[in-house]
């Protein structure tokens, strides 16, 4: 899981985050750089042919390895595929060359991402989900730390087609992860090899969501908004944490130095607290434990910023709230692996995700006129607040019974 983590972090600050420096030095107007951000939608959409993971084995490939690990491997020789032709492309004179291949990396980055989940979802039991899921983000945040700082750097020192090129061979490390992975099996059947397709198009797509409904029963409504509204605060106050720092004129070494160096080491930290609290206490009261602490924490930055220009003010807001952010992120993660059937793993994982994104994509679009409204402090007294009525949904669905273990059995 770690080695499919690390390669899951790589591709998507390639697509933007990364790619944005190579674009500005190649004289592309500040206008087109923000649109090319769409160019990471894909991640937003991967629900939509992530029922395909499940119903169909990749041709070829899928003879020897099955669906999942089929469809793993596939993504990561179109994701190197993707990567090289990046590499030779020049934004500054063809910029249509560099936009077909970043769209293509996008699209294949989160096809990796929704098979990496539908494996991990199959490969162990309920009671190392939250274990499985600790690993893999430790290896995401690797990833991420070497598609963004080291490929930044190889960028600046070896030229930008050598830093994605190493970029591309990087993800040798995942097809040897897949050929390594265990086949596993779920009621006799290999996990991995999907079921047949459906006899319509219209089937493949519907019959994800139909069984995750029936099997939350009584509590699907009330489980999806919880999932929905579960990440809204921190959307809100990622969107503007940045802006906040650069208003109270924090300079861009400090910024990296505790945001990216020191907060790497945070979330490791708090990654492996996940993992313990929910073994120790279970999810469910984990759940609720984690949406009051990450709401609560946005209160250390509405201290921030009333606190002015002092760096430790700064380490500690920052801290309080970026362990706060990956502990409840987990939680969730955790949360939608043990809901979802290992049968439609991939599509139901794929759709939770995008369901919990969606909401605070559109919120925080939003968010810098209610600051230049409020002030950055009211601001995010604001958004701990909102997290008081996801808060109480949480204990609501612990307290009324909601229960892992009574709900229809995988099939």
């Amino acid at each position: 899981m770690m080695g499919f983590g690390f390669c899951s972090g790589i591709p998507y600050q390639l697509v933007y985050y990364t790619q944005s420096d190579w674009w500005s030095q190649a004289g592309v107007a500040v206008g087109t750089i923000g649109v090319l951000g769409e160019l990471a939608i894909a991640y937003q959409l991967k629900f939509l042919w992530a029922p395909f993971l499940d119903d169909f084995s990749p041709p070829v490939i899928g003879r020897w390895l099955g669906g999942r690990r089929g469809w793993i491997l596939l993504a990561l020789l179109g994701c190197m595929f993707s990567l090289a032709g990046v590499a030779f492309g020049d934004p500054g004179h063809f910029l249509a060359w560099t936009i077909a291949f970043t769209l293509s990396l996008g699209v294949f980055g989160a096809t990796l991402d929704a098979a990496v989940d539908g494996w991990r979802i199959n490969a162990a039991p309920p009671g190392k989900q939250a274990l499985m899921t600790s690993f893999a983000e430790i290896g995401y945040r690797f990833g991420a730390l070497t598609s963004g700082a080291v490929a930044l750097s190889l960028g600046q020192h070896l030229g930008w087609r050598a830093s994605y090129l190493i970029m591309a061979a990087l993800l040798i490390v995942g097809t040897a992860c897949v050929w390594i992975a265990p086949q596993t099996t779920a009621d006799g059947r290999p996990a991995d090899r999907p079921p047949g397709p459906r006899s319509t198009l219209l089937g493949t797509l519907w019959t994800p969501l139909r069984d995750l409904v029936s099997r939350l029963g009584r509590f699907a409504v009330p489980v999806l908004v919880l999932i929905a509204g579960f990440r809204l605060p921190g959307y809100l106050t990622t969107a503007m944490s940045m802006p906040l720092f650069k208003h109270l004129h924090y300079s861009e070494d400090h910024i990296a130095l505790v945001t990216k160096t020191f907060g790497f080491f945070v979330a490791i930290l708090a990654t492996m607290f996940s993992a313990w609290l929910v073994r120790r206490i279970g999810i469910l009261r984990s759940l609720f434990v984690g949406t009051a602490a990450a709401s609560a924490s946005h209160l250390a930055l509405a201290w921030l910023a009333t606190d002015g220009n002092d760096f430790w003010a700064f380490c500690l807001a920052v801290s309080i709230e970026n362990f706060a952010y990956v502990f409840a992120q987990m939680v969730l993660i955790t949360f939608m692996s043990l809901i979802v059937s290992k049968e439609h793993a991939t599509a139901q994982f794929a759709l939770l995700t995008s369901l919990c994104a969606f909401l605070g994509h559109q919120f925080a679009a939003g968010s810098g006129f209610v600051v230049e409204r409020v002030g950055y402090a009211q601001f995010f007294v604001g958004t701990a607040l909102i997290g008081i009525p996801i808060a109480m949904l949480a204990w609501w669905v612990w307290r009324r019974g909601f229960s892992i273990e009574n709900a229809p059995p995988h099939r």
